[in-house]
């Protein structure tokens, strides 16, 4: 059995905008979930074509000793809590793919984004069967909703409810800001149709395991949107070679980082 859900993310950027943004934004997030020994770690980053599809190729490494329920960590035995993350981005489409070794065929996570310039009111972009798709919770996600943030996430210089662009003009988002959003011609949106597939199969805790892991995902979708939008003027004037030029450096940077300092970023919350 495998848990299925379709998160949707609306944002006022357009696609081609939020492809650097993105990018910028990963770069970003990698460096402050990085240091006392945990974190990411970038083994490949290149293009890749294969049977008519291109992109750029990423494998990376998760060290997540502190970021796995403490009912796993007691479980798991020493080196178990390491993940390798496989990604394909074709951008407007990209597939992400999370196994781990010691789990083998009985654990992945697989995220699949369409990216399409609409208010995320398009059903089974995904092209899944009917009986598939049948069984799929939608859950939408607002960047703006303070209530969809937890306390200990919350950063009011990452509030897209306070956070007004000074190169773009977006910005702050009231609580009618996507009803407002469809009525403004002169600002894009855009939606992130994420389709996250989750298997984990060990007898007494699957569907506990598959529950906290869309729960972090929702949570991480969410913090990663509200730090995109309030960054924007950091990323809006790139271009893809300067995004190329940036993780080249990223790369280096968290490979010194991961050894050093304390453990940061997010930790897993268990409620």
């Amino acid at each position: 059995m495998v848990l299925i859900k379709e998160y949707r993310v609306i944002l006022p950027c357009s696609v081609e905008e939020y492809q650097v943004g993105q990018l910028y934004s990963v770069a970003e997030a990698s460096k402050n979930n990085t240091g006392g020994g945990e974190g990411i770690e970038v083994l490949k980053n290149e293009p890749y074509e294969k049977d008519g599809e291109k992109g750029q190729y990423t494998h990376k490494i998760y060290h997540l000793q502190s970021k796995v329920p403490g009912f796993i960590r007691v479980l798991a035995p020493e080196g178990a809590l390491t993940f390798h993350e496989k990604a394909w981005n074709a951008y407007p489409y990209c597939r992400t793919i999370v196994t781990n070794e010691y789990m083998k065929d009985d654990f992945f996570i697989k995220i699949e984004t369409w990216h399409k310039p609409d208010m995320g009111e398009n059903n089974n972009v995904h092209c899944l069967a009917e009986h598939t798709w049948k069984d799929v919770e939608i859950v939408p996600i607002d960047i703006a909703d303070r209530t969809q943030v937890a306390d200990e996430d919350y950063k009011e210089d990452e509030d897209p409810a306070i956070f007004k662009s000074a190169k773009t003009g977006r910005g702050p988002l009231g609580p009618d800001w996507k009803k407002e959003l469809t009525n403004n011609d002169s600002c894009p949106h855009m939606c992130a149709y994420k389709l996250v597939t989750v298997k984990f199969r060990w007898w007494g805790i699957q569907g506990r395991v598959e529950k906290f892991i869309h729960k972090q995902e929702n949570r991480l979708f969410t913090n990663f949107h509200r730090q995109l939008f309030c960054w924007i003027d950091k990323w809006v004037d790139l271009t893809m070679d300067d995004i190329r030029r940036m993780e080249d450096d990223t790369q280096k940077e968290l490979d010194e980082i991961r050894q050093k300092g304390d453990v940061r970023g997010m930790k897993a919350r268990e409620d």
